[in-house]
């Protein structure tokens, strides 16, 4: 730390590597860690960060913390005040009553399975991961059960909309179009209604990249239903 950064208080952070996901923009991904369990990812370390001994004993853990960065978020922009997606976007809770990227320090945590290590590629492999392609990484740290774990906590008013999934229904002449890797994980992101909070019209049909492909759908509040009506490569001169 500088002599400048000690007597601010502040002090920087450069990523240690940057995440590869397939998702290349922000819609579609899943609001928490943890739901595409099926849906592999990796954390790609830089250069000066990828030495072997760094990731000595981590091979007897199953899951991670990942500190990542907002990225996508605009530098400087915070609010006291946010409106969670899942409490409809229009109430308003303070911001470290949420995980809003619209914070002081933009700053994220996801608890991710650990599939596999290569220690000189520095590539951890990983399920769960939540992040858009690209985002930075700031730290990596083992999840210990018997002290993150707490099974009697309570979660404030995610419990109310926690587990609230609509039916997805998915022809498998579309589906088929996508590798066999990613058909599941994609019905999981559609179970999840990935449409913003504010937005119900059922006619509108919505978009999203994921793992090459645009995804096209539609919801249905009423049958409490998402459909995909399309599925093509991203570029695809026909669309």
């Amino acid at each position: 730390m500088s002599e400048q950064e000690e007597k601010s208080g502040t002090r920087l952070f450069r990523p240690i590597g940057y995440a590869k996901t397939d998702f290349p923009s922000k819609f579609g991904i899943p609001r928490q860690s943890g739901i595409l369990d099926m849906l592999e990812s990796e954390i790609r370390l830089e250069p000066g960060f990828r030495h072997p001994d760094s990731f000595r004993g981590l091979e007897g853990f199953s899951h991670l913390w990942v500190i990542w960065g907002f990225s996508e978020t605009p530098e400087g922009e915070w609010s006291p005040t946010v409106r969670p997606p899942r409490l409809g976007g229009n109430e308003r809770v303070g911001v470290f009553a949420s995980r809003s990227p619209y914070r002081p320090n933009p700053v994220g945590l996801s608890c991710v399975r650990l599939v596999r290590i290569d220690p000189e590629e520095g590539i951890l492999t990983v399920t769960g991961l939540d992040l858009v392609d690209g985002t930075p990484v700031y730290d990596l740290k083992p999840y210990v059960p018997h002290t993150d774990c707490r099974p009697n906590a309570s979660g404030g008013f995610s419990d109310a909309v926690n587990g609230k999934k609509l039916t997805a229904k998915a022809d498998p002449s579309l589906l088929n179009r996508l590798p066999e890797s990613k058909r599941a994980a994609l019905v999981r992101i559609l179970e999840e209604d990935p449409r913003p909070a504010y937005q119900k019209d059922p006619d509108r049909v919505y978009g999203f990249p994921f793992a090459g492909f645009e995804i096209r759908f539609r919801a249905d509040d009423e049958t409490k239903t998402v459909i995909l009506t399309d599925v093509f490569p991203i570029g695809d001169p026909q669309i």
